[in-house]
């Protein structure tokens, strides 16, 4: 009886299980991440690399041969390279037998008082009706002949004497050929440079251009640009100037950003990176690129409503790696699929396991 009893229990459950099982349909849903569309500033942006120049450098030369002594700031100091100097200061001056010959100024000046004395004295005896009016156009012609010769004296003697035409940055300061120091006491050639100076407060970056990207320049767009010294810094710029030819050898435009530059951070010859912002647009309607797919050749998003997606064509407009601007099919505070749309499609049941 006890053995009747446990059979017919057991075929009571395997009847119920039986049952069961074929009265239920069992549910697939996608599973999805989601975002919020929102809205942001998108740009177009050219990235270029470039070096970095000052805006104007003049060069100091040695009029003629001689020995080189450099001069001194207002402390006393030998000037050197990174010093700042004003205008019409000091640098170098060259001295020696071969500047005193070439200026021969004592001797220019003796002269000039000599035909000076003569002038006056020769003006006093005309006034007495002692000399006639030839002799004292003679005088005259003589002292104006002797002025001139010292005058130019004088500006060879100045000229000695080499003077910045404008303030800035020593670049660089008495260097030979091989680009080692110069002492003082130096005997220096003709012609040989002897300082640098440069206006650093206003730096050039030259970037070069290829391809598309030089017709999407235009002076006046804003750049940023960044060195590696400051890897969390970047330093705004302008395009002030396009080149008016395309470089022969390497087919590139090379346009000029001119940035400020007075405290003094950045320093000519640095290799940057610039990017030019060729457009930019506030506001704009804009979802993670991830979330741009593709359907028959369309750009599509697909749209959570309720827990089913909609597919939506759209159109793209600017954007980066990251975010892309949406032109018309969605509006912000809809919320777009970014991960698990690889087999979506309209309709589609979904289940959003994260945002």
């Amino acid at each position: 009886m006890r053995t009747v009893l446990i059979l017919m229990t057991l075929l009571l459950l395997l009847t119920g299980c039986g049952g069961g099982g074929q009265g239920n349909e069992v549910e697939f849903r996608v599973p999805v991440s989601v975002r919020e569309v929102g809205t942001d500033t998108v740009e177009d942006r050219i990235v270029a690399t470039g070096t970095l120049r000052a805006e104007r450098i003049v060069s100091l030369r040695a009029e003629s041969a001689g020995i080189l002594q450099i001069a001194t700031s207002a402390s006393g100091r030998r000037l050197a390279e990174g010093d700042r100097v004003a205008t019409g200061q000091a640098i170098a001056e060259i001295t020696g037998e071969d500047v005193r010959l070439a200026a021969r100024t004592d001797s220019n000046r003796s002269r000039y008082q000599v035909a000076l004395r003569d002038f006056e004295s020769k003006k006093l005896l005309f006034a007495e009706g002692l000399i006639s009016d030839n002799e004292l156009q003679s005088a005259e012609s003589a002292l104006a002949d002797a002025r001139l010769e010292l005058d130019r004296s004088l500006f060879t003697e100045s000229r000695s004497k080499l003077l910045t035409p404008m303030s800035g940055v020593l670049l660089q300061l008495a260097r030979d050929e091989n680009g080692q120091p110069l002492a003082d006491g130096q005997l220096v050639s003709a012609g040989q440079m002897l300082a640098q100076v440069a206006n650093t407060a206003t730096l050039i970056a030259d970037i070069n251009l290829v391809g598309p990207d030089a017709a999407r320049v235009r002076p006046g767009q804003v750049v940023r640009l960044r060195h590696h010294a400051w890897e969390d810094s970047t330093f705004a710029g302008k395009v002030i100037r396009l080149a008016p030819s395309v470089d022969p050898t390497t087919r590139t435009l090379r346009i000029e950003v001119g940035l400020d530059n007075r405290d003094g951070k950045l320093r000519p010859g640095m290799f940057i990176e610039a990017t030019v912002v060729a457009e930019r647009r506030p506001d704009a309607v804009v979802v993670p690129r991830a979330a741009v797919t593709e359907r028959a050749g369309r750009k599509v998003l697909f749209v959570l409503k309720g827990q089913k997606v909609e597919l939506r064509e759209v159109g793209l407009g600017l954007g980066d790696d990251d975010m892309v601007e949406v032109r018309g099919g969605i509006e912000p505070g809809d919320r777009v699929v970014t991960k698990g749309l690889e087999t979506l499609t309209d309709g589609a049941r979904v289940r959003v396991s994260g945002s």
